[in-house]
């Protein structure tokens, strides 16, 4: 199998899959733009409501970035910001930027740019046997800023230092007491785990999960919020899942949304 990046659409999902088995799904520059161009078609697609990222296999979610080609696409200080500004930052960014709900999916080995790929996710499930850090301090580099970024906003500066200065390998129970994941289950159950949080959001009204992406991100700025946004909290009055939710509630059924 070439290494790649496949996205598949199905009722609604988006399941986003890093392919590089051979390398436990090490990402190398190919992958990086094939995320962006995936999460780009997420966004044309009117229909999706969640995407699922994971990891080709059981072996590893990400295993950080390709090292060996390091040496030609990382070799000047002009080919490192075209690598992490116009690859890394894109993908990561398109990641972050989605409209719709995320999930990480985390099998095995989730480290250095597979970590900040599950960092962007806004829910993270992972298997007991699943591990997390960025050990490379050891290979003589440092993470970029950028990339850095999504690691600091989830989980502050002190979990992003201890992870970068000492380069230990974090197991899932720590990661979860660290802020780094959402959740834990067997390893056997992450991918049903996650299919089952991808039902529970499409279950929802598509246009709140929307907002409630749009205000949290808002909110985390820290700038008080002025009229024109504190009556835009208030759009959802206007719409038809809005009334649909109410008459499914009064009437005792299932809400049937149409994001509209």
């Amino acid at each position: 199998m070439n290494p790649g990046i496949d996205c598949e659409i199905s009722a609604g999902v988006a399941t986003v899959t890093l392919c590089n088995p051979s390398k436990l799904n090490a990402v190398n520059a190919a992958m990086w733009r094939g995320l962006s161009a995936a999460m780009a078609r997420v966004a044309a697609d009117d229909g999706v409501r969640c995407v699922i990222v994971r990891g080709a296999g059981e072996k590893a979610f990400a295993a950080g970035g390709d090292i060996e080609e390091f040496v030609t696409v990382r070799a000047t200080v002009d080919d490192a910001m075209h690598y992490h500004e116009d690859l890394v930052a894109s993908a990561l960014n398109a990641l972050r930027d989605c409209a719709v709900p995320t999930v990480a999916a985390i099998r095995g080995a989730c480290v250095g740019g597979g970590l900040e790929i599950a960092g962007c996710c806004d829910i993270r499930i992972a298997g007991e046997s699943s591990r997390f850090g960025a050990p490379i301090n050891r290979l003589g580099f440092s993470m970029y800023p950028g990339g850095m970024a999504g690691l600091l906003a989830l989980v502050g500066p002190a979990v992003v230092l201890e992870i970068l200065l000492e380069g230990r390998i974090l197991d899932a129970r720590e990661a979860l007491q660290k802020g780094l994941l959402s959740r834990v289950v067997d390893d056997e159950r992450v991918f049903e785990e996650a299919a089952l949080s991808a039902e529970r959001i499409c279950a929802g009204a598509p246009l709140v999960a929307r907002w409630h992406k749009q205000w949290v991100r808002r909110l985390m700025t820290g700038a008080p919020l002025d009229e024109a946004e504190r009556r835009a909290a208030f759009d959802f009055l206007a719409t038809e899942d809005y009334r649909e939710g109410l008459d499914a509630f009064l009437n005792k059924r299932a809400p049937v949304f149409k994001g509209r």
